[in-house]
């Protein structure tokens, strides 16, 4: 049996609501253009939270449009433009999965159709409501035949296509949660990464704050190795508000607390500390998940370097005090967990990398000892790998292995490196 990914439209494939976007632009110049907007603003989240049906709903935000076909092709424009970022990179996913990757959406497809279609996802696959226009090109209404367009539309659609397969559903709103209730779905994810409504994800079976949480939890091809919304970020002590902002639009899921908690110490990946903060040898060495840690401020004397060593996190921290380190030291951060560098750490060698194309980057962090690069290197050979490049840099006990492989190997080889003698951590990196 095959599996199909049915796929919302509207704060799902992209970061806005469709309608609410046409109102904008077709009351552009209308003297009660905020009060309409709102009125249709509150249609939409009224249905989306399950609170009135989805054809009043519908109705409603249609009949104050006041738009026409020339506000379509601006709104397509915009919405190209809005894509959810964790969709836009993940182009090859759909792909490998024309045929079973469908948009179903209480949207219309004038506007829905020239979004998708760059993302190779069929014309037959795109389920969506259809707007009637009068003959001088003005919105009139909707076809009211189509099921898209009553209450539970969605689970009327799906029980008409009958579909022989496994089908996983992922949306915000409240018309994606009825596939799940209907039984017409294996599972259902609420999709969280532009607006999360506490009515729906209460319900999900999986919440999903990026598409790439999606398809890692389904083992699917994907473009970034790990889900960066699975990386706990705790912010400590007295740290600007730009270092979390910095860190939270990257997509890292950001805990802003004033001690470092107890229930964090087994769970957090990175750790950004104001100055001042110190941080305990036995909590250090019990944070088995830690990557890497920022200090706002000369971290000797604050925490342990050796165990930061012998655990293999990366430090970075601001010896000087300069005022732009609160955004340059959050960034060098981000920079270790999506392309590997160590630049400017305090206790790593140092290394700028290229960026990473269309290969897979393997983080090696081992003790700096005579023979690991031999061990290494024989594994890749016996493997028949192909690599593209690679970097090797000690500091101190510390030794730093960087290799970029074509992407096709036997998994099984992932385990042969993490057993070489003296491995501290290893690290798979693509994107």
């Amino acid at each position: 049996m095959k599996n199909y990914y049915i796929i919302d439209f509207d704060s799902t494939f992209t970061q806005v609501e469709a309608l609410d976007e046409l109102a904008r632009i077709s009351l552009e110049n209308h003297p009660d253009q905020e009060k309409i907007y709102k009125e249709i603003e509150r249609f939409t989240n009224l249905a989306m939270e399950g609170k009135i049906s989805f054809r009043e709903s519908l109705a409603g935000r249609v009949s104050l449009l006041q738009a026409n076909r020339e506000h379509l092709d601006k709104l397509i424009t915009h919405l190209k433009k809005k894509v959810s970022k964790s969709f836009s990179r993940n182009k090859e996913f759909f792909r490998e999965h024309s045929d079973t990757a469908w948009i179903v959406s209480g949207g219309f497809k004038e506007f829905i159709t020239p979004v998708v279609s760059p993302y190779h996802i069929r014309k037959e696959n795109i389920y969506a409501n259809t707007f009637k226009f009068d003959t001088e090109g003005n919105i009139i209404g909707y076809d009211e035949e189509n099921p898209l367009s009553d209450e539970g539309g969605k689970v009327k659609l799906l029980k008409q296509l009958n579909i022989n397969g496994k089908i996983f559903g992922i949306g915000d709103g409240y018309s994606d949660f009825q596939l799940k209730e209907s039984g017409l779905i294996e599972k259902f994810y609420a999709f969280t990464e532009n607006i999360s409504r506490q009515s729906v994800t209460d319900k999900a079976d999986h919440i999903a704050p990026s598409f790439d949480e999606f398809l890692y939890v389904n083992d699917l091809p994907r473009a970034i190795s790990y889900p960066k919304n699975r990386i706990l970020c705790l912010i400590v002590g007295d740290v600007p508000e730009i270092a979390a902002h910095i860190l939270k639009r990257d997509g890292f899921s950001i805990r802003i607390k004033e001690t470092l908690e107890e229930k964090y110490v087994k769970d957090v990946g990175m750790l950004l500390l104001g100055h001042g903060e110190t941080i305990s040898d036995e909590v250090l060495a019990r944070a088995d998940k830690l990557k890497t840690i920022g200090y706002l401020g000369d971290v000797k004397g604050h925490l342990s370097k050796a165990i930061c060593n012998e655990k293999g996190i990366v430090v970075f921290d601001d010896k000087k005090n300069k005022k732009r380190n609160a955004e340059y030291i959050p960034r060098r951060m981000a920079n270790f967990i999506n392309n590997g560098d160590t630049d400017q750490s305090r206790n790593f060698p140092n290394l700028t990398l290229p960026n990473l194309t269309r290969a897979h980057r393997l983080l090696h962090i081992h003790n700096n000892v005579p023979g690991i690069m031999a061990q290494i290197n024989k594994i890749y050979a016996e493997n028949n790998i192909n690599i593209f490049s690679q970097f090797l840099m000690t500091r101190g006990e510390i030794g730093y292995a960087v290799t970029d492989i074509d992407a096709a190997y036997d998994k099984q080889m992932l385990k042969q490196l993490k057993q070489v003698d003296h491995t501290i951590k290893f690290r798979i990196l693509y994107k």
